[in-house]
């Protein structure tokens, strides 16, 4: 038998190599994309939705009454604790998750961007938080949860997010060629080498921190706290999740016009691809509301927040979830634009709702469902039939499908 010159015993070097396969190496963007809709399929299963704009509008009513604009826009005075919020505990979690996978991986580093990237993120911030109030959500509630719920709200912003993503690349293609302030990188922030040594177990205890979290919650005898503790759980494995198969919607939306690369939109379609006809099983069984996701925008609302939001994505860096892993990776810009995104959000939500844009009147029940710029569409409402509505949801998802896999192959939609 051959021995081993390595004075690192076999049984160590194989515990290395799988946990450089776990926790370094980028995982298949395609098994994180069914990883995600597994755990989003959980979250529906017991009663909830995946959520990121709600939590990030509840962050900015904190701002706007923290800076004395709460009263003129009507924001409550009185709003709930951050961790009390359901989907500000997601965002949060959702974050910790990304930075413990970034611990874990060593690939966590404070990154900071040239000056002109803070004007592109507060652009893209204040741009992404105005058609997310007008779509009813973000990329996450505004499209992916609607195409899911089978609502054609979600198609309608998908068109929106396209246009978006192709007008908002072309100008910042031309603020490239023709503004030259700001366009420096700053120096890399040094991370002491023997802090990066422990960074592994630092995310192992922040690991364990969030298991703890959870726990106390889960047998803390509240009810409230109970349902929470599974948020925590969820949140905190979506973070994960998508730092480690780098998941991201704005890049599904974005790289076909870039490079032509499709990987990313390709893995979106085939989660929901996966998730369409088991959500329309939990629909049939009643284990969940599908209005419960479907924002009252379908098309008109839809489609131009899409727009909007597709244009504030491209200059922001990421969409909503896409930003909050980022953000948990270290990425300083991805934190000033998520600032103006909450601020944005809840600004333009306030002020929506004011002029009755996208609200009519909320104690009013039967009319809720409708508003200014759409009303809520259910495709199994509208067709009647759940063979139709597979036959329609499928035929966006093989045309989407087709014209990425195309453009793979020509080159013909990138745009530099």
């Amino acid at each position: 038998m051959k021995m081993s010159t390595s004075s690192t015993p076999r049984w160590v070097s194989g515990f290395k190599a799988d946990y450089e396969k776990l926790f370094v190496k980028k995982w298949s963007s395609y098994m994180g994309a069914v990883l995600l809709i597994v755990v989003i399929l959980g979250l529906m299963v017991n009663g909830m939705v995946w959520g990121v704009f709600g939590g990030v509008k509840f962050w900015g009513d904190w701002i706007n009454n923290a800076v004395g604009l709460g009263p003129l826009l009507g924001v409550p005075a009185e709003l709930d604790g951050f961790f009390m919020h359901r989907m500000s505990l997601m965002n949060t979690t959702l974050v910790l998750g990304a930075f413990c996978a970034a611990l874990l991986s060593s690939q966590f580093a404070p990154s900071r961007p040239p000056k002109l990237e803070y004007v592109w993120a507060m652009l893209g911030g204040c741009l992404m938080g105005v058609g997310a109030a007008l779509a009813g959500g973000c990329t996450t509630g505004g499209f992916f949860n609607p195409v899911l719920h089978s609502s054609p709200a979600g198609w309608a912003m998908w068109a929106g997010l396209l246009a978006g993503a192709a007008i908002g690349f072309k100008l910042l293609l031309w603020t490239l060629e023709n503004i030259e302030w700001g366009t420096q990188a700053p120096p890399m922030v040094q991370v002491p080498s023997a802090i990066q040594k422990i960074y592994p177990l630092l995310g192992l205890l922040v690991a364990l921190a969030i298991v703890s979290w959870a726990a106390i919650w889960l047998y803390s005898g509240s009810e409230p706290l109970s349902v929470r503790a599974l948020i925590v759980l969820a949140g905190f494995t979506i973070g994960f999740i998508m730092h480690r198969s780098r998941i991201c919607f704005a890049r599904a939306f974005r790289e076909p016009f870039v490079t032509g690369e499709g990987e990313m939109t390709k893995a979106v379609i085939l989660a929901l691809a996966i998730g369409l006809p088991l959500a329309a099983l939990l629909f049939q069984k009643k284990i969940i509301d599908p209005y419960v996701a479907i924002p009252a925008t379908f098309w008109i609302g839809s489609m131009l927040g899409g727009l909007i939001f597709g244009v504030g994505m491209v200059f922001a860096g990421g969409c909503a979830s896409g930003s909050l892993w980022r953000m948990g990776e270290g990425h300083l810009k991805l934190w000033v634009s998520m600032f103006f995104f909450a601020w944005g959000g809840s600004t333009a939500s306030a002020l929506f709702k004011k002029f009755q844009i996208t609200s009519i009147d909320e104690t009013n029940i039967e009319t809720f469902e409708m508003t200014a710029v759409g009303f809520q569409a259910y495709l199994p409402d509208m067709v009647t039939s759940w063979g139709l509505t597979f036959l329609i949801s499928g035929g966006f998802l093989l045309l989407w499908y087709a014209l990425v896999r195309y453009n793979e192959s020509t080159e013909k939609f990138t745009l530099m």
